[in-house]
């Protein structure tokens, strides 16, 4: 194993927490950026190009028939093709974490439509589900399995919000473990049905999960009901005849103690799982290699990489699987120093690069190192600072240039904010206040000065005085700006200047009577 240490870009504020790698033939793609894709690369996906240990962001392109995918943290994501002889593959994408911190609950499916030595255009779908629709929720994971001809999603774990019924002030955006049920989807068709298999007893979210043809591997994750991280080690086998599906479960011996680990594949019958949390604040150092021959799996610990102080001494960890037998790692700056990085970033070479491309695309496992559960250092709602130049972007090539200038402050403009001296609106306790209001409070722009955002229940207004305001085009002052509002004053009326009759200018009693070009020139210096 090789660590280095990876320089980046000024646009090292799009990498936090939660984000997705995905590998097309090679060429690796960031997606998944905390907070709403800016107006100069509106697609949220970048190309992740990282050359003599430099990391270097550069938007993606997406087709005009693809339709908008939003950034989303934790989903659960996965390579698929049509049959096992398609040369080409697509990712699925699953759930996820929106920037207002909803649950989506959508499918969305990625694929190249063109490609050239400058720029990939992508095209995104989004899938219709119907039957046993699963709920929105992260930290689940999504594989395609292969029987018989045929193929099929297979998806599981994960956490959501408690049902709406029991959701009060203070637990509004609690989570809980989703039912531990599989749920296979026909990516085809669009169907989607719900199996209970009794082996599978509890939730599990961040777990590793790794498809091989007809069979399923679900390794270690995290039951938060009970706050443990079991050793369970199980596999699902999925057989697909001409009728029904036939699910079936079975616990194997051997698991490992593990959450939000990266497993990568490092030959066509290897695999390598990397970091994760053996407990609650605990970072797990040791590595694993998993091993299949025969359809026997071996799980044996591997020599581990030589982690730098930095690495040792941070409570977390995240990062994504590049492919080729590459993880890409972030951990949290030092803080003690006077000018610090938010993060530092490596990257781990766990095998060579002569990986089997058509045995990489099976492999799935989540994509994020840290477990974001309420006592973890960062919570997802915290928000990470970072320093931003102009020219995000490089200009030599044919991609757009970022200018951050061009963006509002997300701070200031979102939806969780203080927007006066006795804002009340909480992210953890907000709950609906007006009719209008479904995951989000109503919010209502200030006209004074530049204007700002405020909250419209911060500002006591009627829900009938917000639609008024929101209908029209009036100008509306918050309850700050009220008073300065009402002390502008309409700038005094300037009487017009008089101008003489043009027989003035003949002069009387002077006997001299104004040439026309007098005249003209006259005329001209009174107008």
């Amino acid at each position: 194993m090789s660590l280095q240490m990876v320089t980046v870009g000024n646009n090292i504020a799009l990498i936090q927490p939660g984000f997705s790698l995905m590998n097309f033939d090679g060429q690796v793609f960031f997606f998944g950026q905390k907070g709403w894709p800016k107006r100069s690369c509106p697609t949220g996906v970048f190309h992740f190009d990282i050359k003599h240990n430099h990391l270097k962001l550069k938007p993606a392109v997406f087709s005009k028939d693809s339709c908008y995918l939003p950034p989303l943290r934790y989903p659960a994501t996965c390579t698929f093709k049509g049959n096992l002889e398609s040369e080409k593959h697509q990712y699925i994408i699953h759930g996820g974490k929106t920037p207002n911190n909803e649950l989506s609950d959508k499918i969305y499916i990625m694929s190249v439509v063109c490609k050239n030595n400058k720029k990939v255009t992508f095209r995104c779908t989004e899938k219709d589900l119907v039957g046993d629709v699963p709920e929105g929720r992260y930290g689940h994971s999504i594989d395609v399995v292969y029987s018989r001809g045929k193929s099929v999603g297979v998806l599981f774990g994960g956490r959501s919000y408690i049902p709406s019924a029991q959701r009060t002030t203070e637990k509004w955006n609690s989570v809980a473990d989703c039912l531990p049920h599989v749920f296979l989807v026909d990516f085809e068709f669009g169907c989607s049905t719900s199996y209970v298999l009794p082996e599978l007893q509890d939730g599990l979210s961040f777990h590793v999960s790794i498809a091989r043809n007809d069979t399923i591997y679900i390794l270690g994750g995290h039951s938060l009901a009970n706050n443990i991280r079991p050793a369970n080690l199980y596999r699902i086998r999925v057989d697909l005849p001409l009728g029904s599906p036939a699910v079936n479960c079975t616990v194997m011996p051997g698991g490992i103690s593990v959450s939000s680990a990266i497993l990568t594949q490092i030959s066509n019958d290897e695999f390598v799982i990397i970091g994760g949390y053996q407990l609650e604040n605990q970072k797990r150092m040791v590595c694993n290699i998993i091993s299949f021959e025969d359809n026997k799996m071996e799980i044996r610990e591997m020599e581990t990489p030589d982690w730098t102080p930095d690495i040792k001494h941070s409570k977390i960890w995240f990062g994504s699987n590049m492919g080729n037998g590459t993880i890409f790692l972030g951990i949290p700056g030092d803080n003690k120093q006077v000018v610090s990085e938010a993060f530092y970033f490596y990257t781990l070479k766990c095998a060579e690069d002569d990986v089997n491309e058509d045995q990489k695309t099976f492999t799935n496992s989540q994509t994020s190192m840290e477990d974001p559960g309420d006592s973890t250092p960062f919570e997802d709602s915290e928000e990470f600072c970072f320093s931003a130049e102009a020219n995000s972007f490089d200009g030599d090539d044919e991609f757009d240039t970022y200018n951050e200038d061009d963006e509002e402050d997300e701070s200031e403009t979102g939806y969780w904010i203080t927007c006066c001296r006795t804002c009340d609106v909480d992210i953890n306790t907000w709950v609906p206040f007006y009719s209008t209001e479904l995951n989000k409070p109503a919010m209502i722009y200030c006209s004074h000065g530049d204007g700002h955002w405020v909250h419209a229940q911060c500002m006591d207004l009627a829900e009938s005085t917000l639609i008024h305001l929101s209908e029209g085009s009036n100008k509306y002052y918050c309850n700050e700006h009220v008073e300065i509002a009402r002390a502008l004053q309409t700038p005094k009326r300037v009487l017009p200047l008089k101008k003489p009759p043009l027989k003035s200018l003949h002069k009387k009693g002077s006997g001299k009577i104004i040439t026309p070009a007098k005249k003209s020139f006259l005329r001209r210096l009174f107008d």
